[in-house]
């Protein structure tokens, strides 16, 4: 090998596959959090815990992991049109929102809703992040949608309406409509993290995220005088906290090495893969049979396809 052929540096897994990657984590995540949040005396206790954990997990990897520490050479952000927030209290708001919103009340709003209604419709109302984003991601982010996202979009959202059991069974009761919250506020989150990603590398992104918002969730087990019961789990619901942790601090590291490397609006698409695994696993556990849900896994199958077909063909344009 020539010594010019040594020097190149090596390239870097493309943004959308390392979105499957976190499509994959978010699957197994949503199903065992199903469990894991009625372990725990409260949804904002749990989610405490194991933020706390997911923070602690991500400040350790920010030293170890160079992809989390910075870009490498060749490594360039998916371009972003507009300069970041530039200015200091631009930056600190942004920073503010993803740490307190992002890592913090959006994740209370979700859990609470989780431990009031089922993995299934949870995972649908979440995986409407993409169409929220889908609206934000123009203006904000000047991210248009092609054909093939438009498509794309429909393919999963029909998808994930007949995994779910169709439009009929989606009720909106409190539990969907606090994960419908969350999932609004995530959508923003995603837009003004992805400005940050323009000029900090995901690990820092990642820290004010999990950092900034499990302090804000310890402040608030203070406040409503919850924080004994946080300190008093015992060994089993540590152990929850201690998986579900791991789990989120791999969820967030790799979505936000994804957004630092595409688009959003495709990042947001190729993660509605995750209700494929959730399905499986629930099916494994024996909570119902996938045969029902096959025709709306297969048009999330056949949208998520279309999204990873586009990519090279609008990266090499």
């Amino acid at each position: 090998m020539s010594r010019t052929a040594m020097s190149v540096a090596p390239a870097r897994l493309p943004g959308v596959l390392v979105a499957g990657a976190t499509a994959l984590i978010s699957g197994v995540s949503v199903f065992v959090n199903s469990y894991g949040v009625h372990a725990v005396p409260t949804a904002a206790v749990y989610t405490t815990a194991k933020n706390l954990v997911a923070a602690i997990l991500l400040a350790t990897a920010a030293l170890l992991v160079p992809a989390l520490r910075g870009r490498g050479p060749g490594d360039r952000p998916a371009r972003t049109a507009g300069a970041p927030p530039g200015a200091p209290w631009a930056r600190a708001a942004a920073l503010a929102y993803v740490g307190a919103v992002g890592g913090g009340l959006a994740f209370v709003l979700f859990f609470t809703g989780l431990a009031r209604t089922s993995a299934e419709p949870a995972a649908f109302v979440h995986d409407t992040l993409i169409v929220w984003v889908g609206v934000l991601a123009w203006p904000a982010l000047r991210e248009r949608l092609s054909v093939w996202n438009v498509g794309a979009v429909g393919l999963l959202v029909a998808g994930e309406a007949l995994a779910a059991g169709g439009v009929g069974n989606l009720v909106a009761g409190s539990g969907e409509l606090l994960v419908l919250g969350a999932t609004l506020l995530w959508a923003v989150e995603i837009v003004v993290a992805k400005r940050l990603l323009a000029t900090l590398s995901p690990g820092s992104v990642a820290l004010v995220r999990m950092g900034g918002g499990s302090a804000l969730l310890v402040a608030y087990l203070a406040a409503t005088g919850q924080l004994h019961t946080l300190m008093a789990l015992d060994a089993r619901q540590l152990g929850w906290a201690l998986l579900t942790g791991a789990l989120l601090a791999c969820y967030v590291g790799t979505w936000l090495i994804a957004l630092a490397r595409a688009r959003a609006v495709d990042v947001t698409s190729v993660l509605v893969a995750s209700v494929v695994v959730t399905a499986l696993l629930q099916t494994a556990a024996g909570h119902g049979s996938l045969v029902p849900q096959l025709a709306g896994l297969g048009l999330v199958v056949a949208g998520t396809a279309a999204v990873l077909w586009s990519w090279p063909r609008r990266a090499s344009a």
